[in-house]
């Protein structure tokens, strides 16, 4: 008989932790010869329906040969998944390959049977659509491209499964079974299923954390002091609205509460009614596991880890968190931390304050995720306080400070964000970015329609803080902040430009331009604000100066007056102190500014004001957003309404470079937003043989058994770029001068004659190339001076090419980065571009407006647009070069590098001349593959 180990080995790649519907964790991984009692017991726990729906017969129980037929599979034609929770099945599913009669076959049979059994009492919760994936994923790996599977008419929940995945489907209905035929290739519309699944489950996991029904903290001392009965304390002080425990093993046997909180020795030993939702654990790392089994048995849904002594303290340290992660998914569990700073909901149906946290944010609708709780700490600081800084203060929706974000990262909170009606702006604070591909993704989804804001720590180090286990980067900071950019996050340096800019978008609604009014009772300070909004980028008018003798009414006239001009799309204040006069002409003005504003709800109002905490106060006040006020009105995602006569909020800032740089990012991400809504498309072009290419590198990468890939010849690079209509201009080998002379009649001169030795490639400037050789006599002259000056033939490699027509000299690049994925990179070719990084980047795959602008964005563009009387060269030719780049790598993951230097760009079309490309073999799951939870770090 057949074993695994026959045909192949157990493959553990496809093991995977998943977020199923209701937010809890699953575990996915194949069946093994070591199930057989798994599965029996699983068998025993479904329902005779259920066993019907399966094997369209009554089966109450599986034989012994039928336990070995699903726990005995090669793993290539026959493939058993399970997932398990707390080390039980829950659910199986299984393919078999057949032929195209239906019987058993192996490769190059590309069809297999497949079917699923689901417990009932886990049906329902999203596990056979998770199964789904992963076996489509898998079947795929293994060279299956259709999927058949017979259900009976009444199991309406399986055919829902298969209808519901969008893949392309054949349907058919014969002998009292309906017989289900669909393609595995992932198309638009499974990966909008997937995406929109993930973003369910994840946000729902996040949720079941944030609004909770009951708490208990784990490790409360009966003193006060210390880290567990802090926590419990501000949960108490914050008026959470559900059920408080604490928990500590120390407790004497008689003690029945802390401060009113019933108080218990274990989890374990709480009364059966008594139900917990989220625990907080705050005791030392030596006792969390026994902490988690316990939670886990009881059925906690979420913890929150706030002990230390995890990969911020070492090695040791590194594993003991990577185990807490593997037990508590085990459970179905998720966790924030450990070494987190806690988590909070302002909301008054559940007022959370699970932290460290001594008091309640204010509520409001910014929604704070940190990793720092220190920068935590100081941004909670931040947005409370009224005075000596930013002021205009608006409030906190949720926050998040994840620790060593072990599980629960900023791309679950983004999940929750994106639909949470509670949250109109994001601001995070990250010191690492786990999975840059799916955090890019998520960004540019939520910044379609909330604004997010992001400063990014520990940026330049080019090092991970202690706890943070990230793939490296090979791209710069600048790199990686405008690949950023381009997702429409709004990219910060500090964490007070993230208050800054959060406190504008959060009341004021987006501009629609750069072009800004500026009014006020000091010339000087006006004039500044003139300059900084130059520096900015943004378009100011010439200021305003109302003189110092202003009162709130010329204040308020000339606010409508600007708000009403056509031409305006904002409107900076600049407010000067009146020496001697009292805080109610504070009030006053505050009052005026407020209700002009209202007059021009779709145009933002900021007021620069210098040493005047009254004003303020006032603006605060003045939009009813004080510490005992009612919240203001939630205002619309992109022009924040509020009732008519309703004031709304008016940010204040202490200088006019802060208050300016807030507004220049608001309308850069405002002109993102306008982009966004009208995408660009992946055009189609001819010339693509996608089939062939594929052939070509699978040919290609065997004749190499090397895993970390190869560097194609020339020839071979230039056959797989010609698959994608990328023609690159042949050169012919010239070892020696006759051999040069007959490369050249063969290719036609005028020629080029060009050294290849990695040191002196694509440097012209120390004179390894020599162009517009015109006949046999130039190039013998050319050959003698080359080789005389720089080495011999041996060492300088040099080569002949035919010349191709004038034009301006560029370089196109495309990377697989293992953090960022796939970028394509543009530039103007030379020492000078070199030196001045002038280098634009997109993300891959590129749409015709990203090419469009990629070609746009860099500093030497106006040399590819008839700069000091040039003609201009062929920018749709260039730009339809870069599409067919980007659609290779993005259609063949195993190119992980081109580069195409240089790429000549001609009044009328361009020449590629020279071109390399890295081949490697593709990784067994990428961001396209089926959805998982990220390895435990």
């Amino acid at each position: 008989m057949e074993t695994p180990s026959d045909r192949h080995a157990y493959p553990a790649h496809w093991e995977a932790d998943v977020v199923l519907r209701d937010g809890g964790t699953a575990r996915i991984r194949p069946i093994t010869t070591e199930d057989a009692d798994r599965l029996t017991s699983f068998y025993e726990q479904v329902s005779d329906e259920s066993k019907y729906y399966r094997f369209f017969a009554p089966y109450p129980r599986l034989s012994a040969k039928d336990v070995h037929r699903f726990t005995h599979h090669d793993y290539v034609d026959r493939v058993g998944l399970a997932v398990t929770v707390g080390g039980e099945f829950i659910a199986t599913v299984r393919y078999d390959r057949i032929d195209a009669r239906g019987m058993p076959a192996s490769a190059p049979a590309d069809e297999a049977e497949v079917a699923f059994l689901v417990q009932d009492a886990h049906q329902g919760r999203g596990v056979a659509s998770a199964l789904l994936e992963h076996i489509a994923a898998v079947a795929r790996e293994r060279g299956i491209r259709r999927f058949a599977a017979e259900v009976l008419p009444a199991n309406t929940k399986m055919i829902k499964v298969f209808r519901d995945a969008g893949y392309t489907q054949k349907r058919s209905f014969e002998d009292g079974v309906v017989r289900l035929e669909f393609d595995l290739e992932p198309t638009e519309a499974s990966l909008a299923v997937q995406r929109a699944r993930e973003q369910r489950a994840e946000a729902r996991s996040v949720h079941r954390l944030l609004a909770p029904g009951s708490v208990a903290v784990i490790g409360v001392g009966r003193a006060r002091g210390g880290v567990g009965r802090s926590v419990l304390d501000n949960l108490k002080d914050a008026g959470f609205t559900g059920r408080l425990y604490a928990v500590n093993k120390a407790f004497p046997d008689d003690l029945t509460d802390i401060d009113g909180v019933p108080a218990h020795r274990s989890v374990r030993d709480m009364d059966p009614a008594d139900h917990v939702d989220l625990a907080v654990v705050a005791v030392p790392a030596p006792d969390v596991p026994e902490v988690v089994a316990e939670c886990g048995e009881r059925g906690v849904q979420g913890l929150v880890v706030v002990s230390a002594g995890y990969a911020e303290s070492g090695a040791e340290g590194r594993e003991r968190q990577r185990e807490l992660v593997r037990q508590a998914r085990t459970y179905g569990m998720r966790i924030v931390g450990p070494n987190a700073f806690g988590i909070v909901n302002t909301s008054p149906d559940v007022r959370l304050n699970a932290s460290l946290a001594p008091e309640m944010p204010r509520p409001g609708r910014i929604g704070l995720f940190t990793q720092s709780g220190a920068i935590g700490i100081a941004l909670l600081s931040r947005l409370h306080r009224r005075g000596g800084g930013v002021t205009g203060v608006t409030g906190v929706s949720t926050f998040v400070s994840a620790g060593n974000r072990a599980d629960v990262s900023g791309n679950d909170v983004l999940q929750y964000w994106y639909d949470d009606p509670d949250t109109d702006v994001a601001l995070m604070y990250l010191e690492s970015i786990g999975n840059p591909r799916k955090f890019t993704r998520l960004a540019r989804r939520t910044a379609a329609a909330k604004p997010l804001v992001v400063v990014q720590g520990a940026r330049h180090s080019g090092i991970a803080p202690t706890g943070h286990a990230v793939r490296a980067t090979r791209l710069p900071y600048a790199t990686v902040s405008a690949l950023l950019r381009q997702a429409g996050v709004i990219r910060v340096d500090t964490i007070t430009e993230l208050v800054d800019t959060g406190l504008l978008l959060a009341r004021q609604p987006l501009p629609a331009g750069p072009r800004v009014a500026i009014l006020g009772n000091s010339e000087s300070l006006g004039l500044l604000t003139y300059d900084v909004c130059l520096s900015e980028g943004l378009r100011p008018k010439p200021p305003r100066d109302l003189t110092t003798a202003a009162s709130a009414a010329d204040f308020r006239a000339a606010l409508e007056e600007a708000l009403a001009d056509d031409k305006t799309d904002a409107v900076v204040v600049t407010a000067m102190p009146a020496v001697g006069e009292d805080s109610t002409e504070d009030a006053e003005l505050a009052a005026a500014l407020s209700k002009a504003a209202a007059t021009a709800p779709t145009k933002p109002v900021l007021v620069v004001h210098v040493e005047l905490g009254g004003l303020a106060e006032a603006l605060s006040a003045a939009a009813s957003t004080g510490p005992n006020a009612p919240e203001a009105p939630r205002p619309a995602q992109t022009a924040p309404e509020t009732p008519e006569g309703t004031p709304r909020l008016i940010p204040a800032y202490p200088a006019a470079e802060r208050a300016v740089h807030a507004l220049s990012e608001v309308v850069k991400y405002a002109q993102w937003r306008r982009d966004a809504a009208e995408p660009g498309k992946v055009p189609e072009y001819d010339g693509i043989d996608e089939q062939g290419a594929a052939t070509l590198i699978t040919e290609l990468l065997a004749k190499e058994d090397d895993p970390r890939g190869l560097d194609l010849a020339p020839d071979d690079a230039r056959e797989l770029l010609a698959r994608y209509g990328i023609d690159v201009r042949r050169t012919l080998p010239a070892p020696d001068v006759d051999r040069a002379a007959q490369a050249a009649r063969t290719l036609g001169y005028p020629v080029a004659l060009k050294t290849t030795a990695p040191h002196l490639r694509h440097r012209a400037d120390l004179g390894g190339v020599r162009l517009d050789l015109a006949d046999e006599t130039d190039l013998r002259r050319a050959y003698e001076e080359l080789t005389e000056h720089l080495g011999k033939p041996a060492e300088l490699r040099p080569v002949v090419q035919a010349m191709a027509p004038r034009g301006v000299d560029t370089v196109v690049r495309a990377v697989i980065d293992p953090a960022a994925g796939a970028v394509l990179s543009f530039g103007l070719a030379g020492a000078a571009s070199e030196l001045l990084g002038d280098t634009a980047h997109r993300l891959i795959p590129v749409t015709d407006r990203d090419a469009q602008s990629i070609v746009r964005s860099i500093k030497t563009a106006p040399i590819l647009f008839g700069w000091r009387g040039a003609a201009p060269v062929d920018t749709p030719a260039l730009e339809e070069l870069l599409q067919r780049v980007s659609r290779l790598v993005d259609d063949h993951p195993e190119v992980v590098g081109v580069t195409l230097e240089p790429v000549v760009v001609a009044q009328h079309g361009l020449t590629v001349l020279g071109a390399s490309v890295r081949l490697a073999p593709p990784p067994a799951r990428d961001d396209l593959g089926p959805r998982t939870l990220p390895v435990a770090y």
